[in-house]
Parts: C-alpha cells; structure tokens; sequence
C-alpha cells in the first residue's frame, strides 16, 4: 500500500471529524457554555459553577474551576465572547497548523491552568480580604498565548487593528503586552490584566524554546516498553553479555510490522507535527527508510 492509499494522506475528508479542529471544538464549546449559561441564568447560572474563585487556594476541592472559568464569559455582555472567539479563529488556525491538533489541545488547556494560577497569585498577594469576593472567567489569557506563538511564527503577518489599521503581528502584540503590563501595574479594574501577560509569556516561552507538551505521554510510554521487556534465556543463562541475538522471524513478517509501525508513526505527525516524535519513532523511520533503499 502506497503513501498516497492510506486513509490520512487522502484528500477528502473520510469522516466530519477529520474536519472537526481543535480551533472550530473549542469555539462550539464557548459558544455552548454562553448559550447554557443564558437558558439557564434564572434557575441554574452556569458561570457560577465553573468561574474561577479567588479563593480557591482555600477550596481546592473545586480545583476543575482553573479549567472551566476559560470556556465562561459574561453573560450580560456578549461581546466578550466574540472578540475571543473571533480572535482564536484568526490566529488558532495558523497555529493549530504548526502544532496539530492534539498539541494545540494540551497547548491550549496549559495555557488556561497557567493563566488561571497567575491571577490566582495576583489576587493573593495584591488583594487576600476580597479574593472571596471576586471570580475570573473568560479565555483571554489561552488566546494571548496563541497569539504569542502566532506572532511569533508570522512576525510580519499584515493584521487589522481595530478592524481598520494595517500593522505587522509584532506590533499588534508589542501594543498589547505593554497594555496589559500597564494595566496589570494599575490594579487591572474588571480585566485580568495578569492573566492576559502570563498567557502571553507561556505562549513566547513555548515558541522560543521549541516545546512539545506530548513529550511526558511519550515518556510515560517509553518507560512501560522498559518495564515490559521480554528477556530471552540466552540473555541470562549462559549467554555472553551484550551478544547480540539473531531475530529468527521471517523477513516478510519483520516487513509488515515495520510498515505498521511507520503507519502509526506518520498518524502522530498528521496529529501533533514532526516535533512530537520520540527518539525510538525517529529510529524507525529511518530504518524504513534504509529498509526501503535496499529493495530499490
């Protein structure tokens, strides 16, 4: 079976979900969360249970609220939504390209936990007597880490500012750091400036370092394939260390779980990009690829 006949080199979708990115899953789940949280504003208001608390660090049983308050926004101003929302779809699809699918997911969870626990911080220091009095929602800090690394990617990417002003990402995100710094310097009033700068430097950090945030899933993997390992009795009886032993399989049968394994492989990089590969996936794909110049 050639490159061309596998089901994710094809051109056409084979199912919706091929189509179903992480940018469109999580803008449907804001829109939801809104949506619910409207229905439900005289019986059961959705913000309520899933905004993030200030004094949480006192109530840590609600620890899933450092998740949730980043699919939350004001439910009397809609707006609020929208600009998040509309800024996500500009910037998290040129992103998502770069990162796949699944590493925007972890990338873009990380971020909301990161910002989420630097306000935490700020209201615990800044202001402890009213951090039970005040709550955070929104995903402005996560969109500020997208729009960190987009930059980052696309530094002279042409954006409209407000709508109307050509100027280069740089500058759009130079105007924007330095805002929320300032406002942050300022007490922040209804906005979480110190959300938004620690978003925007996880976002900076992730780009400039090269991060892959599959890396501890390949970890975990990679040590249970250790701790599963077969040893042969000539290993341990008799035989002479670090003799290599000869695999007696046939060829045909090493050649089909070679190109299995390669199939799985390039699934992982139509996923989460070429950087999320480990070591040993590495080795195989080269060893496919020396297996397959010595059939040519």
């Amino acid at each position: 079976m050639g490159y061309s006949d596998r089901g994710y080199y094809r051109s056409e979708p084979s199912s919706f979900m091929a189509e179903w990115t992480a940018v469109l899953t999580i803008i449907v789940v804001n829109v939801a969360v809104w949506v619910a949280n409207l229905l439900g504003a005289g019986e059961f208001p959705v913000n309520r249970f899933l905004a993030l608390e200030g004094d949480l660090p006192q109530n840590l049983l609600k620890a899933w609220e450092l998740v949730t308050y980043g699919f939350v926004h004001d439910g009397q101003n809609p707006w609020h939504l929208v600009f998040n929302m509309l800024a996500l779809w500009f910037f998290g699809r040129e992103v998502e390209a770069v990162m796949g699918r699944g590493e925007f997911f972890r990338f873009y969870f990380t971020a909301i936990v990161l910002a989420g626990s630097a306000w935490l911080v700020s209201i615990q220091l800044g202001v402890p007597a009213q951090a039970s009095r005040m709550f955070l929602v929104g995903a402005s800090g996560a969109v500020m880490a997208v729009l960190a690394v987009f930059i980052w990617y696309f530094p002279n990417q042409t954006v409209l500012l407000w709508g109307v002003l050509p100027v280069p990402a740089w500058a759009l995100g130079i105007l924007y750091f330095v805002s929320d710094v300032s406002g942050a310097a300022q007490g922040g009033g209804n906005v979480a400036h110190v959300a938004h700068v620690a978003g925007a430097i996880f976002g900076l950090l992730y780009a400039w370092r090269g991060w892959n945030l599959g890396g501890l899933a390949d970890l975990t993997a990679r040590f249970r394939r250790r701790q599963m390992r077969v040893v042969r009795p000539e290993d341990d009886f008799g035989g002479r260390p670090g003799r290599q032993v000869k695999d007696e399989r046939p060829q045909s049968k090493l050649d089909e779980e070679l190109k299995q394994a390669v199939d799985t492989i390039l699934e992982k990089i139509s996923r989460s990009g070429e950087s999320s590969l480990t070591s040993e996936e590495r080795d195989t794909l080269t060893r496919a690829s020396r297996r397959l110049k010595e059939r040519v």
